[in-house]
């Protein structure tokens, strides 16, 4: 049986699979990732994962970033312990197999082109929304990863050239805006308070909000993306407003990307996501507002359905259509 690799290596988990031809997994594993030594932990998934399955072909790593796939080096935001990380070379060492890289949102937005929401796209924006605010372009089938792997960051586009500081320095980026905490940030700072909205708010939308996967909604009444979905829910106004603000900057950013790119889809996945109507329709709206073109308009912006699964179907894809190119 024909399979490779699929890592997906992110800042709360790392994650490993064999994938075959169709997309089926065929045995995989999870474990946290560790705040030092990560090489030893994911060495250990890969043991794991690879010990009882039919042997890889070549090995694909979705990776947070930032990433530089000239050198096959990751210096993850959130990692600390990895900086110029010569990550591809280590998994090719460790493995023996041809190795390739990627950015975890652009393999996102692969997986999601290959087996979900965006399947049969001519050209598609994955937009992952959770903590940051992360993103890929597969344009005709095809990631575009860009010189250095880094194309895609739509994160850090501005949508307003006088708005807010950024934490990456610069101004007015969507991030700023639309993540998950700088949506808490402005609602508490406009008056919002989660304990306000508790019984108004018990249980709406409960499924849609436990998403397993999502670093911004934690658990417990704290002031988090969490409370603020379900108090958006149930029409706290400051709730609604930071949801509302949040999706016209991303509506901003999908217009600008769908009049330069012509794509057609765009999948929206991560943590936010997981809030549903609370943000898919005032983003429907504010798309239609700010949306002028005819092909711009056009464009339809769908929920991711792979979820979690998303960036290891898209290492997977990567490393059966590059063959592991990327390797030194």
């Amino acid at each position: 049986m024909t399979c490779v690799l699929a890592i997906d290596i992110g800042g709360t988990k790392l994650a490993a699979a064999l994938v075959d031809e169709a997309g089926s997994v065929l045995c995989s594993a999870t474990r946290p990732t560790p705040r030092t030594d990560v090489m030893s932990a994911l060495a250990a998934l890969i043991e794991e994962v690879t010990a009882n399955g039919p042997p890889a072909l070549a090995v694909g790593i979705g990776c947070a970033g930032p990433v530089d796939l000239a050198t096959g080096t990751v210096s993850p935001v959130n990692m600390p312990s990895w900086r110029g990380f010569p990550l591809r070379e280590e998994v090719q060492k460790l493995t023996g197999l041809p190795t390739v890289l990627a950015g975890d949102a652009q393999c996102f937005a692969l997986g999601e082109h290959w087996l979900g929401a965006g399947r049969g796209s001519a050209s598609l924006l994955g937009v992952v929304v959770s903590t940051g605010i992360g993103g890929g372009l597969v344009i005709d089938g095809a990631p575009l990863l860009g010189p250095t792997g880094n194309a895609g960051h739509v994160g850090h586009m501005s949508i307003d050239p006088y708005g807010e500081r950024c934490e990456c320095g610069g101004r007015g980026c969507v991030e700023r805006y639309s993540s998950g905490p700088n949506m808490v940030r402005w609602a508490l700072d406009n008056g919002w308070s989660p304990a306000a909205g508790q019984e108004a708010g018990s249980t709406r939308h409960a499924a849609e909000l436990a998403a397993p996967d999502v670093t911004m909604l934690s658990t417990g009444e704290q002031p988090d993306g969490r409370a603020l979905a379900r108090d958006a829910a149930a029409g706290d106004p400051v709730a609604v407003a930071a949801f509302e603000r949040g999706a016209r900057a991303l509506a901003g950013m999908i217009a600008s990307v769908a009049a330069a790119a012509e794509v057609t889809t765009v999948v929206v996945g991560g943590g936010v996501s997981a809030a549903g109507e609370v943000l898919f329709e005032p983003l429907e709206r504010a798309l239609d507002d700010v949306a002028g073109l005819p092909f711009v308009r056009a464009v339809q912006v769908r929920q991711s359905t792979l979820g979690v699964r998303a960036s290891l179907a898209g290492a997977a894809k990567l490393a059966y259509d590059s063959g592991g190119s990327q390797a030194r």
